[in-house]
């Protein structure tokens, strides 16, 4: 439900997408239209410090530079052809991103979550062409608190109700274990086992970082196993984390990526499926695939994300603001406005003291502010602003933040 809105002409534009769009989600009461870098503006000319970067999608800043040029010139030659034929700028994208993997082959698709659908079905046909899991047997183990996306197949095995709910029946051959318990993965597994799916770092369960060596664990105990480890990086890779791949952190290469977000840049959807060409080379004609998964114009700005990657640049900005960031905040939980914050680079989950109210209302105060950021499950506040902000930005950030969870603490939401 909107609150407020600050202007007639916000009020309007809010109630015409709440009159005709579905209420599928339930934004804050802002009405952004332009963006630069970490900032973004509103329609009554107010401008905001993005702390969200549309769930990591914008690492690399609204209206880069590089990435605007890239889109600028495809744009003026071909934007989709459909794989029905070859386009130039597929095959640069798919070395580009292959390599930069340490990988063989790439399936490029569209979204986030049809990269964890392509994904399970890649485990799938590699159980049953490769491994020799007996048809219709195969399994895939996941972790409790993840999050996927939300087609049917993916919310089959979430935890969360809202996901859940009245969109039964599910797709049955996953189970589920504790997140960061090595002992309970092993317990799970058995011959009919093709893969186990994880996110290195849980982000909409609250960025959720694994005990230390957690990953590596995993990485042995799939391989003893003859299990594919599936690394869903679409919102903790490409820099987010501190590292390329969050799998970095504890030098673990999984058999397989899905990336996404991130990839297109914050300008289309772009995300694709990275592994060696004896998994991925599974596939055959007509098995799979997408109109416009790899079109010329997301393949044109994904190579130059790779090329920013490349670079360096832009993980070692979020691993440098990130330690900044934390160490700024960590004093607030021995002062009672925080009960913990957890983080990895520049992506920090902070949980709120309930005496102060929900991370919601916490949001709704950053946002009186100018500081967009996002709730998830009630206590926690994701901040994951693009990892080219400012350190007078960041700075911002945190006096408002602390201002903000002052004022709660004086003031408790009702």
């Amino acid at each position: 439900m909107v609150l407020h809105a600050s202007s007639p002409r916000q009020k309007s534009a809010i109630d015409q997408v709440e009159t005709y769009g579905a209420h599928n989600y339930a934004p804050l009461p802002v009405v952004i239209a332009r963006a630069e870098g970490a900032r973004v503006t509103d329609v009554d000319g107010r401008e905001f410090i993005d702390c969200l970067a549309a769930y990591s999608a914008v690492n690399f800043g609204h209206s880069n530079e590089r990435l605007l040029a890239a889109a600028t010139e495809q744009l003026h030659k071909v934007t989709l052809t459909s794989r029905a034929f070859y386009s130039e700028p597929y095959g640069p994208f798919v070395q580009a991103l292959a390599e930069l993997c340490g990988k063989d082959m790439v399936l490029p698709m569209n979204t986030g979550v049809e990269a964890v659908e392509t994904g399970i079905k890649t485990a799938r046909k590699w159980g049953y062409e490769v491994k020799g899991v007996a048809d219709d047997q195969a399994n895939i183990i996941v972790m409790d608190g993840n999050f996927h996306g939300r087609t049917v197949t993916v919310v089959s095995f979430s935890n969360d109700p809202d996901a859940r709910r009245s969109f039964e029946p599910f797709t049955r051959g996953f189970r589920s274990v504790p997140f960061g318990d090595p002992a309970a993965l092993e317990a799970a597994i058995d011959e009919n086992t093709v893969a186990v799916l994880l996110e290195p770092i849980q982000g909409e369960a609250g960025v959720i970082v694994p005990p230390e060596g957690y990953l590596r664990q995993v990485r042995e105990i799939t391989t003893r196993h003859n299990v594919l480890m599936i690394a869903d990086e679409i919102q903790a890779g490409l820099g987010r984390s501190g590292t390329t791949f969050a799998c970095d952190r504890e030098d673990v290469v999984p058999d397989v990526y899905l990336l996404g977000k991130a990839l297109g840049g914050g300008i289309v959807p772009l995300s694709g499926v990275v592994a060696n060409s004896d998994i991925l080379g599974v596939f055959q004609p007509g098995q799979h695939g997408s109109t416009f998964g790899g079109n010329p114009l997301a393949c044109a700005i994904g190579s130059e994300v790779v090329s920013l990657l490349r670079e360096g640049t832009m993980q070692s900005a979020s691993r440098d603001k990130g330690a900044r960031f934390r160490a700024a905040l960590d004093p607030l939980v021995d002062r009672g406005l925080l009960t913990q914050v957890r983080g990895a680079g520049l992506w920090l989950g902070l949980d709120v003291d309930p005496a102060l109210g929900t991370a919601h209302d916490i949001c709704h105060r950053l946002m009186d502010k100018g500081i967009l950021a996002k709730d998830t499950h009630t206590k926690t506040i994701r901040f994951a602003p693009p990892l080219v902000i400012s350190d007078e930005d960041l700075d911002r950030v945190i006096d408002l933040t602390t201002e903000a969870l002052e004022e709660a603490a004086a003031r408790p939401a009702a």
